[in-house]
């Protein structure tokens, strides 16, 4: 999906299927009409592109936490952002003309909150479990759900990916680290103005256009701190290789899907479909870094899908409703 213009030519065909999603999404012309077959199919089609970049970002950060202990936290996130910025750039190579300066404020913005999200992610995740973080972290998303919302459908459902959260955190903080538990509610908080920038970039700038630029942006502002901590352990041969999957997985792929499913997302069901991500984490930990779940989790993670499951329905109603109006 993310190379193009490579000597095997590889990459053009897999940039031309990146162009193709939005079309899928947001297809010219407008939603499909009454009775057409496309309908469900296209309520839908943003719902799947958050999951599978919710999967995609908890995978990736699975390896990420392997990576650390040879170039740290703060070099595991300069190898993250430079390389799917790099990345991104060869693949869409983004107009640097023709937009205003409300454009590129806001790509600035998405940038900083970009940068800032990943910094103090990966920071609490160097403190705490994996889990616990993106439980945490998800609790960004899930505010901005509450306050964002106009209908009582996804209070409903922001609260009951709430208690699945306190479930999952088994009721309380108290044994993690505080300063890790201080780094994973900062990312929250990016987190939620991520999702806000991240949908204003996508109105503005065509395709992932805008993503690009903001990935330079937060490549720009972590560089010198992962410099500092990890210095030339960047480019032994085997980490740089795994900074390159790291990035694919958490940066490239997700924040592309994302950004493509907010074109037709509500922001606020988008944030709520955001409370996978503590369900996704733990089977991350559990495949890659051996973290079993217990029944109590178990009962979490059901909480929190059903709150997204309900979530998606929310949508596929409106969908259909407008469709029929």
């Amino acid at each position: 999906m993310n190379d193009r213009r490579s000597a095997t030519g590889v990459a053009t065909a897999e940039r031309a299927a990146v162009v193709a999603v939005p079309g899928a999404v947001a297809a010219p012309g407008g939603r499909p009409g009454p009775g057409r077959p496309g309908g469900r199919a296209a309520a839908l089609a943003p719902v799947a592109l958050v999951v599978a970049g919710g999967l995609s970002v908890q995978f990736g950060s699975a390896v990420a936490v392997l990576l650390m202990p040879r170039a740290g936290a703060l070099g595991v996130v300069t190898l993250r952002l430079a390389v799917a910025a790099l990345v991104l750039l060869i693949v869409c190579r983004p107009k640097l003309r023709g937009h205003s300066r409300a454009d590129w404020g806001t790509v600035l913005a998405f940038g900083a909150a970009m940068g800032g999200m990943n910094t103090l992610f990966y920071q609490a995740v160097d403190r705490i479990p994996l889990g616990a973080a993106v439980t945490l972290e998800v609790l960004g998303p899930l505010v901005l759900s509450v306050v964002a919302s106009r209908r009582l459908a996804n209070l409903v459902w922001a609260g009951l990916a709430l208690g699945g959260v306190v479930l999952l955190s088994g009721g309380g903080f108290d044994r993690l680290d505080p300063v890790g538990a201080a780094y994973a509610l900062g990312a929250g908080a990016m987190w939620a103005a991520y999702i806000v920038f991240s949908a204003r970039t996508g109105r503005r700038f065509p395709q992932v256009d805008g993503l690009a630029l903001a990935m330079v942006v937060a490549a720009v502002l972590s560089l010198p701190l992962g410099v500092m901590e990890a210095g030339s352990k960047l480019l032994v041969p085997s980490t740089l290789g795994l900074g390159v999957l790291v990035a694919l997985l958490s940066s490239v792929l997700p924040y592309t899907l994302e950004l493509m499913a907010l074109r037709r997302l509500p922001a606020p069901t988008f944030a709520i479909l955001m409370s996978l991500e503590p369900a996704i984490a733990a089977t991350a930990g559990f495949l890659v870094l051996d973290q079993a779940l217990s029944t109590t989790d178990a009962l979490a993670i059901a909480l929190v899908i059903g709150a997204s499951m309900g979530a998606v329905r929310s949508q596929t109603r409106r969908v259909k409703a407008r469709e029929h109006g």
